[in-house]
């Protein structure tokens, strides 16, 4: 009888926070780096290596393009863009940050995470949220991947 290696997770964690008096929505996404720079080869330059001191300049713009195609958020029932203000990393995992400004206020909030359905089908997208005051969390998953709060 034959056993396989255990089962690598598939997952990421957003952590989305509304600063009020800043008028920011401020966004961390937690990717795996191996998961991640997979992708990256596959969709744009087989060459890329995440977390490389030598990496190449182009791949915060691959990461951005992708983040924008992959993350969508509507903030009272308007889309938004958000800004990739960079990236660092911890063993493991690479810290992208994000920032949406002049929100002035928040009733509604929706969030449609992909990242990474593209190239697994168990992937999970954790999304923790802290706005107004009020803290959620949700599991995101390729059949289900959007999430709406409302606050009114």
């Amino acid at each position: 009888m034959a056993f396989t290696a255990a089962h690598k997770y598939y997952v990421s964690v957003t952590q989305i926070e509304y600063i009020k008096d800043k008028q920011s929505v401020q966004i961390i996404s937690r990717i795996f780096i191996d998961d991640f720079e997979k992708l990256l080869r596959e969709r744009y330059d087989e060459t890329i290596t995440l977390a490389n001191k030598n990496e190449a300049k182009s791949t915060n713009r691959y990461i951005e393009t992708y983040l924008k195609e992959k993350l969508r958020i509507k903030i009272n029932g308007k889309d938004v863009a958000f800004n990739f203000i960079g990236k660092d990393y911890e063993p493991d995992i690479m810290r992208c940050f994000l920032e949406i400004e002049h929100v002035k206020s928040i009733d509604t909030f929706e969030i449609s995470n992909q990242v990474l359905f593209d190239l697994y089908n168990e992937q999970q997208n954790i999304v923790k949220t802290k706005i107004n005051t009020k803290q959620k969390s949700f599991i995101l998953v390729s059949q289900n991947n959007k999430a709406v709060l409302n606050f009114n």
